[in-house]
């Protein structure tokens, strides 16, 4: 029998990368899948490449009104929710003399407020004995260079979750962090890094992982369906996908 038969899962930023992946295998696991992302364009292309009957709803996770709207919308269309993987997030590598107000403000508003309020809209939709996921990053606890303001703004997303662990309790709803290290995504494009310097970046990260490698996709993917359906005793901790590097 598939270990989502039956449940709803929402992933944000599901339209690329880590939660396009893990859309995918939630769907294949018999999930009725709804994602989130930014672009129509892109939001769509990934609905059909999941396909099983997934849905996407276009939206900003750093606008606190849609939130609200997407747990109406789950609501109308499923009534409740099962999982909900807070995993939308966005990186510029920037020094911290460098960042602007601009910067920082979207990093924050992005990886941490969203991941906050995101909580507080779907939580009271997600029945008794689900799974919430949040998605952080090795930067929040590895120093990385000028990886300084994403790094706050994941750090916080450990806190929030052990303190869930114990608010939601009586529910039984896990909540529990997914942790990766560098993962081979489209978000490898759009760090800020110049085209001339990516071989270098990219093989600088890759000497520091004691697999020899970066991540892919899949891989994350497996661990957040080991949260969601596997990981029954696993709660309020953080499971890291890095090949090592955390202790490279």
């Amino acid at each position: 029998m598939s270990l989502l038969q039956g449940k709803v899962a929402i992933i944000t930023g599901g339209n690329s990368g880590i939660g396009k992946a893990t859309a995918a295998l939630f769907a294949r696991e018999g999930a009725q899948v709804v994602i989130t992302g930014r672009r129509q364009d892109v939001l769509d292309a990934a609905v059909r490449d999941i396909g099983h009957g997934s849905i996407g709803i276009c939206g900003d996770v750093g606008v606190i009104a849609f939130h609200n709207r997407l747990a109406d919308e789950v609501r109308e269309r499923f009534g409740a929710a099962d999982i909900y993987m807070a995993n939308a997030g966005v990186i510029n590598l920037t020094s911290s003399m460098d960042i602007t107000e601009e910067e920082y403000e979207r990093h924050f508003s992005i990886n941490t407020r969203g991941v906050f309020f995101g909580v507080q809209a779907i939580a009271p939709l997600i029945r008794d004995g689900g799974a919430i996921i949040a998605t952080s990053s090795l930067a929040a606890t590895k120093v990385l260079p000028q990886h300084t303001v994403y790094a706050g703004s994941k750090a916080a997303i450990a806190a929030f979750a052990r303190n869930w662990a114990m608010e939601f309790k009586d529910r039984r709803i896990r909540v529990n962090i997914l942790t990766p290290g560098p993962v081979e995504t489209e978000i490898l494009g759009k760090l800020g890094v110049n085209e001339a310097d990516r071989p270098a970046f990219e093989a600088h990260m890759v000497n520091l992982i004691p697999a020899g490698r970066m991540g892919r996709p899949e891989e994350l993917a497996e661990a957040a369906l080991f949260l969601a359906a596997k990981g029954t005793f696993v709660n309020g901790t953080e499971l890291i996908v890095d090949g090592g590097m955390s202790v490279s």
